[in-house]
């Protein structure tokens, strides 16, 4: 399967793998930006992706920037339909108390991940079947 994947701008980087058999792609920023403790930053990745038919791109935090500087997406996972064809971008949060995070085109921000998915047609129903969770949501493992 191919990625295909257009510069929007000339100096844009493409996403690439670390490592052979990596998940996730590698997306780079293609903008300066300088973001305060607590602010959040839409930062431009000068590129544009034809996401395959029945698949999706998930955008997803880079767990070293995390680590590091604690650096998160506000809305991870982002979410790229494969019918979008403008600019990825991706927006990053600084949650470190005290120090301003800096981005320099070409660094790191985030990963891609090309994943399928299914298409079901929603249908209302006037019941749903039982199951052995039933109703039980948030804490009702009791872990």
């Amino acid at each position: 399967m191919e990625l295909r994947i257009a510069k929007l701008n000339p100096e844009a980087v493409l996403p690439t793998r670390a490592h052979p058999g990596d998940a996730g792609l590698d997306l780079c920023a293609c903008e300066a930006a300088h973001i305060g403790p607590g602010e959040r930053w839409s930062i431009g990745t000068g590129i544009a992706l034809e996401i395959p038919d029945g698949h999706a791109g998930l955008v997803l935090p880079r767990s070293g920037l995390a680590k590091k500087h604690g650096i998160a997406l506000v809305n991870a996972p982002g979410l790229i339909d494969s019918g979008y064809r403008g600019e990825v971008r991706v927006l990053l949060l600084n949650t470190d108390p005290a120090e301003i995070f800096r981005v320099e085109p070409g660094d790191r921000i985030a990963q891609l991940l090309i994943t399928p998915i299914a298409l079901p047609n929603p249908v209302e129903a006037s019941a749903l079947a039982d199951s052995s969770r039933g109703e039980g949501g948030f804490g009702s493992s009791g872990r």
